[in-house]
């Protein structure tokens, strides 16, 4: 790609993300579908003027990243933690009850195997990326639901991206041992606990370098500094660079400066972060969702199936939170989008054979219309509660 090209590309996502975002807030839905949109449009099944090549998801990936450590900066790491069990039960949930379902779908359409076993896997996946964005954007990021769905979603990243793992060894292997899947899932979650201990010893340390320096950007530096270390760490263990940039946001969360690193950040973010939700759209083929080509017929119908059942089973998940007054229904809907997750997942298994192109076009249509639903649903859903809560605090 030339200078040219790149700077072009740059211009078209920008532009088009903040008008369709603009566009979205006006008929009052989150900025990020309006995001979305602008890439399905931008896309090659569309207009065709952004590629789906390796500087876009690059660009994404650094988006990404950086959309976790903003919400780990403005998370509440005591408030997290106290909402730990309930977001475990909802994680676990949202594991089992799409898996299941993934599979059995597939059986049902007479798919079997290695591919039944990704389909099912790719459905435990939950974006936190956008399903962080979209609380935020409602103000709920920090209610008791949207703690409890960041907590499961962070888990179901560190437990999905286990279940990747088995399933590209079972892809490349034919099997895999107990052994492999215990040292897999232990490396994933010591890696969270440890980023945390280790973060919280060093952060001050790294301040007071900071403080003596008289440079200008040199507290923001440093924090993405921290953050694309802890990014590359959790790599390097076999976990998601998301997960480890969302640590390192917590870390930071917990010693004080939040706000001034909030403010020198958001800059950054707004230039980075659209251009993740854009690329997640200029991945879709709406030729691929005709149903007058008889070919499409039966990618369509296991696609719907799949979506209908993806769907059910993490909402259906917010339902192993407890409580007096929580809204389970507003946990569920967040749990739904696969986003960037579910997208790793079906490009493993097109890379190692595992899915033929009918599958795999079905399995993004899954992943790409949850993602387009939850955004809608969580703002519906948000809304009613804000008003239930008014009419509670009016009686």
């Amino acid at each position: 790609m030339t200078l040219d090209s790149f700077l072009l590309m740059l211009i078209l996502i920008l532009l088009f993300a903040r008008v369709t975002a603009q566009l979205a807030e006006r008929v009052k839905q989150p900025p990020v579908l309006g995001e979305l949109i602008a890439g399905v449009l931008l896309g090659a099944s569309v207009l065709g003027w952004v590629p789906d090549n390796e500087i876009l998801h690059l660009l994404a990936e650094v988006g990404v990243m950086l959309l976790l450590f903003e919400i780990g900066l403005e998370t509440d790491l005591g408030a997290l933690l106290r909402v730990g069990v309930k977001s475990l039960i909802v994680a676990l949930v949202g594991i089992a009850l799409p898996f299941a379902g993934g599979y059995f779908t597939c059986l049902a359409f007479g798919i079997t195997g290695k591919t039944a076993i990704l389909f099912g896997a790719a459905f435990c996946a939950t974006s936190i990326g956008i399903t962080a964005r979209v609380l935020a954007d409602l103000g709920v990021l920090n209610s008791t639901e949207g703690r409890i769905v960041l907590g499961a979603a962070v888990l179901d990243d560190v437990l999905g991206l286990v279940i990747l793992a088995v399933v590209s060894a079972i892809a490349i292997k034919g099997s895999v041992t107990p052994v492999f899947v215990v040292q897999t899932t232990v490396a994933a979650l010591a890696f969270v606990a440890v980023a945390l201990v280790v973060g919280r010893v060093l952060a001050p340390s790294i301040l007071r370098v900071v403080d003596r320096m008289t440079v200008r950007g040199a507290l923001v530096t440093a924090a993405l500094v921290m953050a694309f270390a802890f990014a590359l760490a959790a790599k390097k263990v076999g976990s998601a660079a998301i997960v480890g940039s969302f640590a390192a946001g917590l870390v930071l969360s917990s010693i004080g400066r939040t706000k001034q690193i909030e403010h020198e950040l958001k800059p950054i973010t707004d230039f980075f972060t659209p251009i993740f939700f854009v690329s997640v759209g200029v991945a879709v083929n709406v030729r691929l969702f005709n149903p007058l080509d008889p070919a499409n017929r039966s990618t369509l119908a296991l696609a719907l199936a799949g979506t209908l059942v993806a769907f059910l089973g993490k909402f259906l998940a917010g339902w192993g939170a407890w409580g007096k007054g929580i809204h389970r229904a507003l946990i569920g809907a967040g749990m739904v989008p696969r986003g960037e997750v579910g997208l790793i997942f079906a490009t493993v298994g097109k890379q190692h054979g595992v899915l033929s192109d009918a599958h795999y076009a079905a399995l993004l249509a899954v992943i790409f219309l949850t993602t387009f639903i939850a955004p809608i649903l969580l703002a519906h859903l948000a809304t009613s509660a804000r008003r239930a809560t008014r009419s509670e605090q009016a009686a």
